[in-house]
């Protein structure tokens, strides 16, 4: 369990610097947390992730009890918990990306206009605004996420979810990017962007569910 508890936290804090590092969050605006059995390892509140080091590991239960570490967990960890409760996530990405947050004050679902949506499990809602860190966002965001595996967050961000830390960034970084694909298409004065119907993204997500490499 050791041995797994640190290695969990090493590709946690190699996220959270990518997040940083490709501009979906800015200083510590972001949260990243992983599931290791009946335990969640989650970044630090208020802490730059390039002065986190292996003896810094933030751990709780699922009851939010801290059982390791001496820095104080996210200020998010109710949504992170929130998460993991109500879906089967093994890691969770929270960032304030630049064109998800600013599409986020803009529509109620982001407009279909790639096939990628169908990777989160379709149409990609906008969860209803509430203070940072309460109860309320975090059942909100859970309402966004029916049969999704990410939202964005009115005025706020992006939440998305997956088996690894890996699929939960890369399903992050698409996300972002359609966004940015939308607004800049909808941005072209006199024209509309096409998008796609329920059919064209059910289609796509059969076809994603054998995308890849065997195993």
């Amino acid at each position: 369990m050791r041995d797994a508890m640190e290695k969990a936290w090493s590709d946690l804090v190699a996220t959270a610097r990518r997040s940083v590092a490709d501009g979906l969050v800015v200083g510590t605006s972001g949260n990243v947390s992983v599931r290791v059995g009946d335990l969640v390892l989650v970044t630090p509140t208020g802490v730059p992730y390039d002065r986190l080091g292996p003896v810094d590991a933030v751990a709780v239960g699922l009851d939010g009890v801290q059982v390791a570490g001496r820095l104080r967990p996210t200020s998010e960890l109710p949504l992170h918990l929130a998460v993991y409760r109500g879906t089967g996530a093994r890691a969770v990405v929270h960032t304030h990306a630049v064109h998800a947050t600013a599409v986020s004050t803009l529509v109620d679902e982001l407009p279909a206009v790639h096939y990628m949506a169908a990777a989160l499990g379709g149409r990609v809602r906008v969860a209803g605004y509430a203070a940072y860190g309460t109860d309320e966002l975090a059942a909100h965001v859970l309402h966004a996420l029916r049969d999704r595996s990410g939202c964005l967050m009115r005025n706020h961000g992006t939440l998305v979810y997956g088996d690894t830390l890996e699929q939960a960034y890369d399903r992050t970084a698409q996300l972002e990017w359609m966004c940015r694909v939308w607004l800049t298409a909808s941005s072209v004065p006199g024209l509309t962007p096409a998008l796609l119907s329920d059919a064209e993204l059910d289609e796509a997500g059969e076809r994603l569910r054998g995308y890849g490499q065997p195993g």
